[in-house]
């Protein structure tokens, strides 16, 4: 049953805002996506008015939900500042800056909303600086790594602007909803995956605002029904934006490993997210040099393309490990492409053991976090 932006307006015409109009008429909603039982959008209020509206949103989910045909609903709400007024005040959700993890005197810690993930025990998250240095792939040989070493693993696509889980899994299908409402993940190579590419077209551009990036990672985090894994690989967006903050916020992150090339301007960038990890107290488990150079398939003659032995270096300097380095071949970026990561399509072969190398660091890092089986 087709879901049309009408019947949404519907229901939301039924939904008061604090003040007693009608959503519909309060000048707050943006452009509604229905299509295909899946439905977005997001309400917009001034930051001051951010907690009274909390409940709306809530409000405005749950009914959107219960419409006969949809099946994936996500409502974000935004607040953005009046020019010149003075920042939100306690409890109104927004992107702090990272420098303002320390709270003002008589204010709550963004850090005090982390809780715990049920069934999962350790959350880590692999991030880039940039974008274009394999981060996706290094996230998804390495969650297959770790299932390696006899893991439960996870993995989540927080990439918002770019999900690359559908491509490098081959996966298309859409998650059901179990009887609490939850997104049940999908399952490849003894993952459970989620990723926002799976709700949306891969054509889709996904021209969000911050909150409504912060919204979905929480969604993706919160509404989805993970069962028990030892270990949750996330897929971050490149940078240090609002992603990245949500995800510290909100789940008590066991560390994070960064992906940069061998590049003088990638460990520049590799370096920034490094730090922003650190201020909001994530481990920083270590760093991988990915692209480290490249190996010829016919010859196996190896060539640094990019230089060779930046990533080391920098670890090194900074006093964080290094988890190794994986070449740019041929094999790497074939098997991603058609959705058979080598760890996986070739288990027995070079590329597979530098994977698994570089998550049983990982692993042993862990700790007494997690367990095998």
């Amino acid at each position: 049953m087709s879901v049309t932006q009408q019947q949404v307006l519907e229901v939301l015409g039924r939904i008061k805002s604090p003040r007693g109009v009608a959503l519909t008429n309060a000048n707050v909603l943006s452009a509604i996506s229905a299509s295909d039982g899946k439905v977005f959008f997001s309400i917009n209020v001034d930051a001051a008015e951010a907690r009274a509206w909390e409940a709306v949103r809530a409000e405005a989910e749950a009914a959107v939900r219960a419409i006969p045909g949809v099946t994936t609903a996500m409502v974000a709400l935004t607040a953005e500042r009046k020019p010149g007024a003075a920042p939100a005040g306690r409890g109104a959700p927004g992107v702090q800056p990272v420098h303002a993890h320390k709270p003002p005197q008589g204010g709550t810690s963004p850090m005090s909303r982390q809780a715990e993930i049920p069934g999962v025990a350790a959350v880590i998250a692999v991030a880039s600086g940039k974008g274009g240095v394999g981060k996706s792939t290094t996230a998804l040989n390495l969650a297959l790594g770790l299932r390696d070493l006899g893991l439960k693993v996870g993995l989540l696509d927080a990439d918002i602007y770019g999900p690359s889980v559908p491509r490098l899994t081959g996966l298309r299908d859409k998650p059901e909803l179990n009887a609490e409402r939850k997104m049940i993940p999908l399952r490849r190579f003894g993952l459970a995956i989620m990723s926002i590419g799976f709700l949306v077209e891969e054509e889709t551009a996904m021209i969000w605002r911050g909150p409504m990036v912060m919204s979905a990672v929480t969604q993706m985090l919160r509404d989805v029904d993970w069962g028990r894994l030892d270990v949750l690989v996330v897929d971050m967006p490149p940078g240090t934006g609002d992603a990245q903050l949500t995800l510290a916020q909100n789940v008590p992150l066991k560390g994070a490993v960064i992906v940069s090339t061998p590049q003088d301007l990638s460990l520049i960038d590799a370096r920034r997210g490094l730090a922003m990890f650190k201020k909001v107290n994530v481990p920083v488990l270590g760093i991988v040099e990915n692209m480290s150079y490249f190996q010829c398939p016919h010859c196996g003659t190896k060539s640094d393309i990019f230089g060779h032995g930046g990533a080391r270096h920098e670890a090194d300097k900074l006093g964080v490990p290094f988890l190794g380095e994986i070449p740019l071949h041929m094999a790497i970026r074939s098997t991603s492409d058609a959705g058979n990561p080598v760890v996986d399509s070739e288990p027995d072969g070079p590329h597979a053991a530098i994977y698994r190398a570089i998550a049983g660091g990982v692993r042993d890092q862990l700790k007494g976090a997690i367990s095998a089986g």
